[in-house]
């Protein structure tokens, strides 16, 4: 019988479109990039800055965009529930641009 508990992270990977996330027991979640805007914002170099973190690494941190997502929330679909303002605010902390090309 299969753990009720999601397994440890033990690779993340993404391209342009999505997060992959491969866990210990064999399992692969792919979602699409756009869930979470601080990684779709990201650069490739911060998006590959990540950590294994949390209860057994059951979670993953990308300290540079000051985001987290937990193996739970991508098995259940969740995506970020941060606000479009908080978003838009970090943005423009960061001096980006948003998708349609206006300055945030």
């Amino acid at each position: 019988m299969a753990s009720k508990s999601p397994a440890s992270v033990v690779n993340v990977e993404t391209d342009e479109t999505h997060l992959t996330v491969f866990l210990k027991d064999g399992r692969r979640i792919s979602v699409p990039l756009e869930w979470y805007p601080r990684l779709y914002y990201g650069t490739v170099k911060e998006r590959t800055d990540w950590r294994p973190f949390g209860f057994k690494n059951r979670a993953i941190a990308w300290d540079s965009l000051d985001e987290h997502i937990s193996v739970e929330g991508l098995l259940d679909g969740r995506p970020s529930s941060e606000s479009p303002q908080s978003i838009q605010r970090w943005l423009l902390s960061r001096g980006q641009k948003h998708e349609n090309g206006l300055t945030v």
